[in-house]
């Protein structure tokens, strides 16, 4: 590796906000790491920047639903000698159902990549950037994290976390030369809700679903501006404000409606295949 090459590590790179993410890092000459779990998609996206840009693209596959998985993904980063300028944890999933429903064991899968490898990869990159004094992270959160979320109470969950936990360290690392940006999208067009288990949701069927370049963009900017946190499209903004003005009862129950089946005989995720 040459010197002055700035690298960018993306989880969750091959489509959505994170390939949005990383084509907005190539076209400004970042070098990247990409990280997802299918190796063919992962080449196809490392090919088609390379060619594009001119970067250097490195490629690993790793699943992050796995415990050890950030772990590894870290020391396969520092075994290359790649040092990382910009973190972004974007890799995310949800479930769509009724809690007393849903699977118990891929809520705790979707924890794990939600919460833990964001938390792992923070805390490995972090101390390499406090220590030169240099250093962006973008945590994409969600707008979730801001509300209640019946019908999808976990993911919600994870998201508030994530907000919450960047926020934390933001604070301690402020006199650093460091900057942590939080991306809190509303409903993007991705993959997302086809993973969740979520299409017959009122939120998809009748929503509007923000366009996931515009969305990586807001990101984009923030973050190269060291802003503190991004709520991407002016309906979810409203939204935020809103949540932090009404009792969550009251939230909780207005996103119950927008949440719930159009056909409300569909009560739970086997009822929507």
């Amino acid at each position: 590796m040459t010197e002055n090459q700035k690298f960018a590590l993306i989880t969750g790179a091959t489509s959505g906000i994170g390939y949005e993410l990383a084509k907005l890092f190539a076209q400004n000459q970042y070098n990247l790491v990409i990280v997802a779990r299918s190796q063919d998609d992962l080449q196809q996206r490392a090919n088609e920047f390379r060619q594009q840009f001119g970067i250097t693209v490195v490629p690993l596959v790793k699943d992050l639903f796995q415990q050890e998985s950030p772990f590894e993904l870290y020391d396969e980063v520092k075994a290359q000698g790649i040092e990382v300028d910009v973190l972004v944890n974007n890799a995310g999933q949800g479930q769509y159902g009724e809690f007393v429903d849903t699977d118990i064991r891929r809520e705790l899968d979707i924890i794990q990549l939600n919460i833990a490898a964001y938390t792992v990869l923070t805390k490995c990159f972090l101390k390499e950037m406090v220590a030169r004094n240099a250093g962006k992270i973008l945590n994409v959160s969600s707008i979730a994290g801001e509300v209640p979320g019946p019908w999808q109470a976990v993911y919600h969950g994870t998201k508030a976390y994530v907000t919450s936990f960047s926020e934390g360290i933001r604070s301690e690392i402020k006199d650093t030369g460091v900057t942590i940006t939080l991306l809190e999208p509303g409903a993007t067009a991705t993959d997302f809700f086809h993973k969740a288990e979520m299409e017959s949701s009122k939120l998809v069927q009748e929503g509007e679903l923000a366009d996931p370049a515009k969305v990586a963009k807001d990101g984009f900017d923030a973050l190269m501006a060291g802003k503190d946190k991004v709520v991407s499209g002016f309906k979810n903004k409203i939204m935020a404000a809103a949540g932090n003005l009404m009792p969550d009862r009251v939230v909780a129950d207005q996103m119950n409606k927008q949440a719930e089946p159009v056909d409300k005989e569909q009560r739970s995720p086997e009822g929507q295949r």
